[in-house]
C-alpha cells in the first residue's frame, strides 16, 4: 500500500466506526472523476462499474450538473422548506410528470434511506396499522424502520422494530424451496406464499414494500409481471404497495423508466421511492405518492434540508440531461453489448453460476462446485478487477454476487473493455 493510502486508511480507522467497510485489502483514495472513469490519489484511473454504489447515474463531472450547482451555489445554498423554493418546485413537476401515478404529490428527502422511511410512515398511518410485508432478502436502508423491513441478515444489526414485518418469497431463487422453478410456476409459488403469509396475519396490513430488482440483494430479479400477480392480492385486502426505485429508478433497467413498469398490468404503485441517480451524487432522494395518501399527515412536519436549492437544481440539470440524451435507451443497448460478455462466462468459467439483472444493472453469482456459495471468490473477482483497472461492488444473501452499474452514458467501446477485464479477473480469480 501506498504512504500516502496507508496513512489515509489509518486516519480513518482511527476516527470512523469499525462497521463503516472498506473494499480492498489496500484501499483507495478516488480523488476525482471524468465521464465513466476515476482516479485514485496516486494517480491510477480506473472504468468505474459501480458508480459510488449506483448513485453517478449520468457521468462523473458532468459539466450540465456541475453548472448548475455552482450557478445555484452562487446565489443561496439553503433557505428550507418553510420558503417557496423555486428549484424544489420545478424538479417536483418534473419528478411528478414522469412518476406515472395519478394525482401525485412529491416530498424530497436527502438519502433512500430516508424516502423509505418516510414512505413506511405515510403507509402505516394511512392504513392505521404498522403490519408491513417485505420480500426476503431485500435491503431499504440504514435507518431503523427501514432496517425493519430488511430480510438480508447481513445488513440487519437488531431484532427490534417499530413495525411488524412478515417477509415474503419474491425475488431471489437460489437456496430458496422455489430454485429451479421456470418464471411462471416461480410466480404462482410467490403468489400462493403471499397469500399463505396474509392469512397467518391479524387482519389489516399496511403494506408491502419492494424493490423490482434487488439491489444489495445481488440485483435478483423477480420474473416480469410478479408484482402485478402481487398487486391482485394486494387490492383485495386494501393494502399499499411501496416500490423502492432507489436502485432501479430513472432509466438504468434499459427497458423501462421505473422498475415497476415492467409489472404494471395492474396499475401503479401507491407510493415510490427514489433517491442514488437523481443528484448523480448530490444527497437527494424523494417519495412520490397519491395525494389522498401524501397528505394523510395530520401533524406539523418539514425538511431542513430535502428538496434545498442546490441540490434540487444539480438534480434537475442531471434528470434535463438523462432525457435529452435518451440515457435508457443507452442502457438498454450498451448493457445488452456487456451482458452478451459477461453471459458467456456461463459454463466457460467454473463457479460462475448466474448472470442477470437488466440494462446497466448486471449480477453475477459465484459458487463452489458443490453449490454453495463463493463469498470468498467474489472478494477476489473484486481484487482483480481493481488491478485490472476496473472498479465493481458486491452483495447477495451471502456477498457471492458481483454487482455492475456504470454510469448510463457508458459507451460500447468502454462496455467491452470493462466486460473483457472482467472475464480475465472471473478466470485469474478462479484458478488461485
Amino acid at each position: 500500500m501506498t504512504s500516502t493510502h496507508a496513512e489515509l486508511t489509518k486516519r480513518h480507522r482511527a476516527v470512523l466506526p469499525d462497521w463503516l467497510a472498506l473494499y480492498y485489502d489496500e484501499p483507495i483514495d478516488i480523488e476525482r472523476g471524468e465521464g465513466r472513469h476515476v482516479w485514485d490519489a496516486e494517480g491510477n484511473r480506473y472504468l468505474d462499474f459501480f458508480g459510488g454504489i449506483l448513485t453517478t447515474m449520468t457521468a462523473h463531472a458532468l459539466p450540465e450538473v456541475t453548472a448548475a450547482v455552482g450557478e445555484q451555489a452562487g446565489r443561496i445554498l439553503h433557505t428550507s422548506t418553510l420558503y417557496l423554493n423555486r428549484p424544489m418546485i420545478e424538479l417536483a413537476e418534473r419528478v411528478a410528470e414522469l412518476s406515472g401515478i395519478d394525482d401525485p404529490r412529491v416530498f424530497f428527502t436527502t438519502s433512500g434511506t430516508e424516502a423509505n422511511d418516510t414512505a413506511l410512515l405515510l403507509a402505516t398511518g394511512y392504513r392505521a396499522s404498522n403490519q408491513v410485508l417485505a420480500l426476503r432478502n431485500s435491503y431499504h436502508g440504514r435507518s431503523f424502520s427501514a432496517l425493519a423491513v430488511t430480510g438480508n441478515r447481513g445488513w440487519s444489526p437488531t431484532s427490534l422494530s417499530p413495525v411488524q414485518t412478515a417477509y415474503v418469497h419474491g425475488s431471489r431463487r437460489r437456496g430458496t424451496p422455489f430454485a429451479g422453478l421456470p418464471d411462471a410456476e416461480f410466480t404462482d409459488a410467490c403468489v400462493s406464499d403471499l397469500e399463505d403469509v396474509l392469512g397467518q396475519l391479524h387482519g389489516n396490513v399496511a403494506c408491502l414494500i419492494a424493490e423490482p430488482i434487488q439491489g444489495v440483494g445481488g440485483f435478483a430479479t423477480p420474473p416480469d409481471g410478479m408484482f402485478a400477480r402481487f398487486k391482485e392480492v394486494l387490492d383485495r385486502h386494501g393494502i399499499l404497495w411501496i416500490s423502492d426505485e432507489v436502485q432501479t429508478g430513472w432509466g438504468r433497467t434499459g427497458e423501462h423508466f421505473w422498475g415497476w413498469q415492467a409489472h404494471d398490468a395492474n396499475g401503479a404503485p401507491d407510493i415510490v421511492t427514489f433517491a442514488k441517480g437523481t443528484g448523480n451524487g448530490l444527497s437527494v432522494g424523494g417519495v412520490i405518492a397519491r395525494a389522498e395518501i401524501m397528505n394523510s399527515v395530520r401533524a406539523n412536519s418539514i425538511s431542513t434540508f430535502g428538496g434545498s436549492p442546490v441540490t434540487a437544481a444539480g438534480a434537475l440539470a442531471n434528470l434535463d440531461y438523462l432525457l435529452a440524451h435518451d440515457l435508457q435507451g443507452n442502457a438498454a443497448r450498451v448493457g445488452a453489448v456487456l451482458r452478451e460478455q459477461l453471459d458467456g462466462a456461463l459454463g466457460r468459467i467454473p463457479g460462475v453460476v448466474d448472470v442477470r439483472g437488466k440494462g446497466l444493472m448486471i449480477g453475477v453469482e459465484l459458487a463452489h462446485a458443490d453449490g454453495t456459495p463463493a463469498p470468498e471468490t467474489a472478494t477476489e473477482v473484486l481484487e482483480e478487477a481493481r488491478r485490472g483497472g476496473v472498479l465493481i461492488g458486491k452483495g447477495g444473501l451471502e456477498g457471492n454476487v458481483l454487482r455492475i452499474a456504470p454510469p448510463l452514458t457508458l459507451t460500447e467501446a468502454e462496455a467491452r473493455e470493462g466486460g473483457r477485464i472482467l472475464l480475465a479477473a472471473l478466470e485469474k480469480a478462479r484458478r488461485s
